[in-house]
């Protein structure tokens, strides 16, 4: 008499079919694209926001170590990075003020467009939805107007 033959598996399974391994279920699989795709866009979006911070943290050290040695060095290195700070204040200041500019002229593209992409879809609609491109519109107003006309000057 010969003995059992073994299982083909490596892990000794045995059962109905000893020789054959199970495939996955399709519905499985669809189950962990989406799981795996969250877990790897979020994980994506800590490293970018972490290497931005490390960024941000070594121009701040850079810039610190650079103004403490400017003051140390003489009487005019003092002065020099206190314009230095000045200039860059502005600078700051400017940035901001074109950036506003450039938000506010976008919000009111958008609006328009909206006005015009709405009124067109629902041109036998006898409601307003059209209206709704009023509201990023009139936000890009707002900041035009406080840019031009409410903001100080800046030096």
């Amino acid at each position: 008499m010969q003995p059992d033959s073994p299982a083909c598996c490596p892990t000794i399974r045995k059962g109905k079919y000893p020789g054959k391994e199970e495939i996955m279920n399709p519905e499985v699989i669809a189950v962990f694209i989406p799981i795996v795709g969250s877990v790897s866009l979020f994980t994506f979006l800590v490293f970018v926001v972490w290497f931005g911070t490390r960024q941000k943290e070594r121009e701040a050290f850079y810039k610190s170590e650079t103004l403490r040695r400017i003051t140390e060095s003489s009487g005019e290195g003092a002065k020099a990075a206190i314009e230095l700070m000045r200039e860059e204040e502005h600078l700051k200041r400017v940035k901001a003020r074109e950036g506003m500019k450039i938000g506010g002229l976008v919000c009111v593209a958008v609006g328009v467009a909206m006005v015009i992409f709405l009124k067109a879809m629902t041109a036998t609609d006898p409601g307003a939805p059209y209206l709704v491109g009023l509201i990023p519109g009139l936000v890009g107003v707002a900041l035009l107007v406080y840019v031009f006309f409410m903001a100080g000057p800046v030096e």
